[in-house]
């Protein structure tokens, strides 16, 4: 099976998977790895069984980061998330992710145990209360 899974399918796959498993979500643009997201991504599979990384589309980094992003368009950062062998699966994040509704939508869907978020994250408390 393909780590890389449309929303979609994702969800498809997220209600088959057993009722058990721990299912841990990450978000981020991840544009340029380095070590701090491998570290964070490897403390977030320790807290479940099954992770999930959504990634923000070019469009999203864009605006999250300056006219100057991504350096690494979303088909290479999708590749370079499995590359690292960490996920489970990977996908590209809603374009209204920017947005409260768009935020509860995707939890609401998805349904993970844990949002694992990083100390410096956007909206945490609202992150916090849709959880």
């Amino acid at each position: 099976m393909t780590k890389v899974v449309s929303l979609s399918r994702l969800l498809a796959i997220r209600y088959t998977l057993d009722p058990a498993h721990v299912i841990v979500l990450a978000t981020g643009a991840f544009d340029i790895l380095h070590a701090e997201h491998k570290k964070f991504l490897l403390a977030a599979k320790r807290v479940g069984d099954i992770l999930i990384v959504g990634l923000e589309s070019d469009k999203r980094v864009r605006q999250l980061k300056g006219s100057t992003r991504p350096v690494n368009p979303l088909k290479n950062r999708l590749r370079n998330m499995v590359d690292l062998n960490i996920a489970d699966f990977v996908f590209e994040l809603p374009q209204n992710l920017g947005t409260q509704r768009g935020r509860e939508d995707l939890i609401k869907k998805l349904h993970p145990h844990t949002l694992a978020v990083s100390r410096n994250t956007p909206n945490l408390l609202e992150k916090r209360r849709i959880m």
